[in-house]
């Protein structure tokens, strides 16, 4: 069985630099996207809140209205009763039986001042909640009609994007698996710890690429001459010659072409 051949330094600085390329594509696409999953989330939340709200308020209306009812019904009792106690007066024996009497009668007329009190102070509430439930209405409506335009937004920047985005991914997954495992690990701890995602840099201008710190001279030649993986000792990034930059990015424009 032929033993597999192991790949080059340049082999291995190339395959880098192209995961670097795709990989800085997806976030590209990515942050096109920017903080509209987030907003379209929060706006979900923001409605779903509004609409439990508004359902509570609805709900706590309809007590009300059944709490107002149960008291036009004991103030219905009451005058009954009333009218029982004054036929009963008209038959009493002793004032002890009327002044008993005149004591319910008091009673029942007491409590329906009471229940029209509480009336009066339900419809108060009433008033009060429905000016609530408006608000509360009119903030779901324009909520719901901003969550329907950013979510339309977000759909129509899916549709342009997630068909490369995954195809990206996958490409990004074959290169990985191309590189070896420590490499690899590197690669994404780099990644990982810096601002703009970019690990893996081209040498511009005499430093590395987004870096202000001059490469010595015998360091430059010696990321040229691709014997051996160089890092920026001041960012920790992998370094490239612009030649094997300008040329993998050639190649990687006519892959993302495809895709």
């Amino acid at each position: 069985m032929a033993k597999k051949k192991e790949a080059t330094v340049e082999e291995r600085l190339r395959a880098l630099y192209d995961l670097q390329l795709v990989d800085s594509r997806i976030d590209e696409i990515r942050n096109v996207r920017g903080e509209l999953p987030l907003e379209v989330r929060d706006l979900e939340d923001e409605v779903a809140g509004l609409n439990t709200r508004y359902e509570k308020l609805e709900d706590s209306l309809d007590v009300i209205k059944n709490d107002i009812s149960s008291k036009k019904n004991l103030i219905e009792e009451a005058k009954a009763l009333i009218k029982k106690y004054n036929e009963q007066q008209k038959n009493v024996r002793n004032n002890r039986e009327f002044n008993s009497i005149s004591k319910e009668i008091e009673f029942q007329e007491l409590e329906i001042q009471l229940a029209d009190k509480n009336i009066n102070e339900f419809k108060v509430q009433i008033e009060q909640k429905k000016d609530v439930v408006a608000q509360t209405k009119e903030r779901l409506k324009e909520r719901q009609t901003h969550l329907k335009h950013k979510k339309g937004e977000l759909d129509d920047i899916l549709a342009e994007t997630e068909k490369e985005e995954e195809a990206l991914v996958k490409k990004s997954d074959e290169f990985k698996k191309s590189i070896e495992e420590r490499l690899v690990a590197a690669y994404t701890r780099i990644r990982t710890n810096v601002k703009n995602g970019l690990a893996v840099v081209p040498i511009e201008r005499g430093a590395a690429g987004g870096s202000f710190f001059t490469i010595p001279p015998q360091v430059q030649m010696e990321i040229a001459a691709r014997k051996k993986i160089i890092t920026d000792e001041h960012s920790g990034r992998i370094l490239v010659d612009a030649a094997l930059a300008d040329e993998e990015r050639t190649k990687m424009e006519k892959l993302f072409a495809k895709l």
